[in-house]
């Protein structure tokens, strides 16, 4: 069974630093897109960050100039450096990817579970 495994969250202080990293554990064939989501208390799910197996990423305007998402293919592992956090970014952190699973199969999409991310003084 392949797992999403999330690390990297915490509580950190208003204009401080955080790092999460995804990774997916277990026989996988490809690691294809892969995004960074978050949902706050009472809020909906929102995309923070996105990422193609090759490089290509997209984020959201929220976040833009602050969050950095990168993927290291040989370590099927994804990254979010999140910089000069603000109250407004404590959420629920969750990767989210694209995986196949054996080299003929459709791809399919697979949830973390989540990591808190926590922005207060």
């Amino acid at each position: 069974q392949v797992q999403l495994v999330e690390s990297g969250g915490g509580l950190v202080q208003p204009g401080g630093s955080l790092r999460l990293s995804c990774t997916a554990s277990g026989s996988i064939f490809s690691l294809n897109a892969m995004g960074w989501y978050r949902q706050g208390s009472g809020e909906e799910r929102e995309m923070v960050a996105t990422i193609t197996s090759d490089g290509m990423t997209n984020y959201a305007d929220s976040v833009k100039g602050r969050f950095t998402i990168s993927r290291d293919n040989a370590k099927n592992t994804m990254y979010l450096q999140m910089n000069s956090l603000k109250p407004g970014d404590t959420a629920v952190y969750y990767c989210n990817a694209w995986i196949r699973y054996r080299r003929w199969d459709r791809e399919l999409n697979k949830w973390g579970q989540g990591t808190q991310v926590t922005v207060s003084s």
